[in-house]
């Protein structure tokens, strides 16, 4: 039987992005140096600034989330400078990999993916290498589904009189991040993930003057993503920025503001926690010791191929999901419970991933995961 596909998009970037926010990214462009673009940016970078839960500046830049993570190292620091980062899956890894384009001497904790770091991991790392500038971390692992414990790592942090600089191209909105009160000093994120817009703008929150000190001091190489230059001119870019992006940032911040942070956060891990229930109805195991709200990393049996389970989902029933990376490529696939999401798309997705499973040979009762998954709604709804 021949059915009309409807595509649903379940991965953790890019994630669905609200119909009203796509029309407002069809309005007439505004030339970015008119007095009427200015006002809106200016009006736009304030209201983002709840995103964050900062009183201090965010900028965007048209980039993905990795302009932001490379913006953050060359502002911030000077070759040969001494920096801890966490690597504990691919993003980590990113971190890792730009500090040593820029000739950083990053000390590095390795953990397995899967495993979260702790602050007393920090502590000992900052207590061995007292001289470290910066200490790099990444909020949500989007490889592999974990969120670590950012409250009490900036903490820890915070005591050193280190600054604290974190990846939430993934986590922001879906996993609480309190950058003023927790004491984060500098935030990178991307649009494409909870902030419910399409890939194209690069965030970088600066919440602490002692991250202004470094930003002043660092001496790297850097042109476009020079942070004192979009300082300076603020609220005016220093070059051509996204005009229509920022119309539908600016829609998005409005829906954002008018649902509540607080109820954003609870929709994420509503979905989150009702996808767990799901995965373990199926008899399947989480990859992460620490999993998240933004998306759930799945171990697949020996006999079960990810990559043609996530083919069959995608081509067949129009639902896609992510694959593992690197080494876990083909072995667990990953959900997502990320910013334009409802109960009903998660029902649709675990209804292609039974199908798919039973075309794969893998034995459970169908409609186990559907069931779970509707009495929790039915009973938290």
């Amino acid at each position: 039987m021949h059915f009309m596909k409807k595509y649903y998009l379940v991965a953790p970037g890019p994630t669905p992005v609200p119909y009203d926010v796509l029309l407002e990214g069809a309005k007439e462009v505004l030339h970015h140096r008119t007095p009427q673009f200015i006002n809106l940016m200016e009006e736009t970078m304030e209201g983002t600034k709840y995103l964050f839960q900062t009183s201090g500046q965010v900028y965007a830049f048209v980039s993905s989330g990795t302009g932001a993570m490379e913006a953050a190292v060359e502002n911030l620091l000077s070759p040969g400078d001494r920096v801890i980062v966490v690597v504990a899956g691919k993003f980590g890894e990113r971190w890792l990999d730009i500090l040593k384009a820029f000739g950083m001497k990053p000390i590095t904790l390795e953990l397995e993916w899967g495993e979260a770091v702790s602050p007393e991991q920090i502590k000992d790392a900052l207590e061995k290498n007292p001289d470290v500038k910066a200490v790099f971390t990444t909020h949500s692992e989007t490889s592999t589904g974990t969120v670590i414990d950012l409250e009490g790592i900036a903490k820890v942090v915070k005591e050193a009189g280190t600054v604290l600089v974190t990846d939430a191209v993934s986590s922001l909105l879906a996993e609480p991040l309190k950058m003023d009160e927790w004491g984060v000093d500098v935030v990178v994120s991307g649009s494409q993930k909870g902030v419910m817009l399409p890939p194209g703008l690069g965030f970088i929150a600066v919440g602490s003057e002692k991250a202004w000190k470094l930003i002043e001091e660092s001496k790297s190489p850097k042109y476009y993503f020079d942070l004192k230059a979009y300082r300076g001119k603020y609220p005016e870019n220093p070059y051509t920025p996204a005009v229509n992006m920022v119309y539908m940032l600016k829609k998005s911040v409005e829906m954002i503001k008018e649902e509540t942070i607080e109820k954003v956060w609870e929709r994420h891990a509503f979905l989150g926690e009702a996808t767990r229930r799901a995965v373990k109805s199926l008899g399947l195991e989480l990859l992460s010791k620490r999993p998240g709200n933004v998306v759930t990393a799945v171990k697949l049996p020996p006999s079960i191929d990810g990559n043609k389970l996530t083919k069959i989902m995608r081509d067949k029933y129009g639902v896609t999901i992510a694959g593992g990376q690197a080494h876990l490529k083909g072995k667990i696939i990953r959900i997502a419970h990320l910013g334009y999401l409802s109960p009903f798309d998660t029902l649709a997705v675990f209804s292609s991933l039974e199908l798919a499973l039973k075309e794969l040979g893998y034995k459970f009762e169908l409609g186990a995961s559907l069931k779970t998954l509707q009495e929790y709604f039915s009973e938290n709804t």
